[in-house]
């Protein structure tokens, strides 16, 4: 196909209406789509595209006639739709093994090449260990470059998720966040781990330091530390980035905390299921990978320097990626940042009290703050 035939604007209704037919004959199984599954798709629609669709209304369409549909729309463009099919799959548990073969053909005639298409499949057969080892195998996250390595400023790093007990100038590095002036990105984070009685990278109960690497998300998106909100920050980041790899992490958040197909990931989480069947999370996932696919350029924020921003204000910060603001639908169904209601759980400030009394601190009590939103 020739440049000037590649179709590069948003879809417009009646091309909305067509995706939606794609997608819900993929990933619907034998007594058709679950209410969770539709629910996600409505507001992936109503996010992503800005147009409503009703997905119970959808004709069915094989592959080959929803990649002629298709024929003029790029691989970045195929290869997200196919996502969104896995998206809609993977809510689902049981898994079809229907479902895992139809969505394989459809990623077939879409000429898309996805590694979670495999981990689906893995589900559908049962196999989740073997899900488990094609996660880790997942190209995204499977290895450790010097980049990334230089971006953790954690040297003694075996594996992506590796935990790091004893590195006191990695530790120290984090800590020098707490004197830097309120409202940097950097002294969020400092207060995000006092508040939570957090331990920071290079201590002994510490989070590996890839994964403390989406702490600085939280603060710099406005997404509070509930499971829920787990999954809205998951989303963002794996819409943020160009490559489409990346939506291997929303795919394990949703393994781990809807369906439980996997009993751990990222070093750190275990599973916890059913926190995607919340009232209204399928509206702030769906939020959260609009204003992750709006900002400005392709951001891979687990493989950033952050110390090198941590000075900046949260406000610049954001301005800089261009962050666009939460829907208001989203923030009514319960999207809560770090400092408002909802944003932190119980255990957290119970960690939070324990933490400062084993320091022999005065615990500072965690109170909305408008402020840092």
């Amino acid at each position: 196909m020739s440049e000037p035939d590649i179709l590069l604007t948003p879809p417009d209704a009646a091309e909305a209406a067509v995706l939606a037919r794609g997608i819900v004959s993929a990933a619907e199984g034998p007594g058709g789509l679950t209410p969770l599954q539709d629910l996600l798709i409505r507001a992936t629609f109503h996010s992503m595209t800005g147009h409503e669709v009703d997905p119970a209304a959808c004709a069915p369409i094989s592959p080959g006639d929803f990649a002629a549909a298709l024929g003029r729309r790029n691989e970045i463009f195929r290869t997200r739709i196919v996502q969104v099919m896995l998206l809609a799959a993977l809510v689902v548990r049981p898994l079809p093994g229907q479902v895992a073969t139809r969505l394989r053909d459809f990623a077939a005639a879409l000429a898309v090449r996805d590694d979670m298409i495999g981990v689906l499949q893995d589900y559908a057969d049962g196999a989740f260990d073997l899900a488990s080892a094609d996660f880790a195998r997942n190209g995204y996250l499977a290895s450790l470059s010097p980049g990334r390595l230089a971006a953790l400023h954690a040297g003694n790093l075996d594996t992506s998720w590796g935990q790091v007990a004893d590195d006191p100038a990695l530790a120290g590095r984090w800590q020098s966040l707490e004197g830097l002036p309120a409202g940097t990105l950097g002294r969020g984070v400092a207060d995000f781990y006092r508040d939570r009685g957090f331990v920071y990278p290079g201590l002994t109960g510490s989070a590996p330091p890839l994964l403390a690497q989406h702490d600085w998300v939280h603060v710099l998106a406005g997404y509070g530390t509930a499971l829920e909100n787990e999954i809205e920050v998951f989303g963002f980041m794996a819409r943020a980035n160009d490559d489409p790899r990346a939506f291997s992490l929303l795919a394990m958040v949703v393994s781990l905390f809807e369906t439980g197909y996997l009993a751990a990931g990222a070093g750190l989480f275990e599973a916890n299921a059913g926190h995607l069947r919340t009232a209204g999370m399928a509206t702030r996932l769906a939020d959260a990978m609009r204003r992750g696919a709006l900002t400005r350029g392709s951001h891979d924020f687990l493989d950033l320097d952050w110390f090198a921003l941590a000075d900046r204000p949260v406000a610049v910060a954001r301005a800089e990626i261009g962050l666009t603001g939460k829907d208001p639908a989203a923030v009514a169904a319960g999207s809560a940042s770090p400092w408002q209601p909802g944003g932190i759980t119980e255990f957290q400030l119970g960690a939070a009290r324990a933490a400062a009394a084993a320091a022999g601190a005065d615990y500072q009590p965690w109170r909305p703050d408008p402020a840092r939103d």
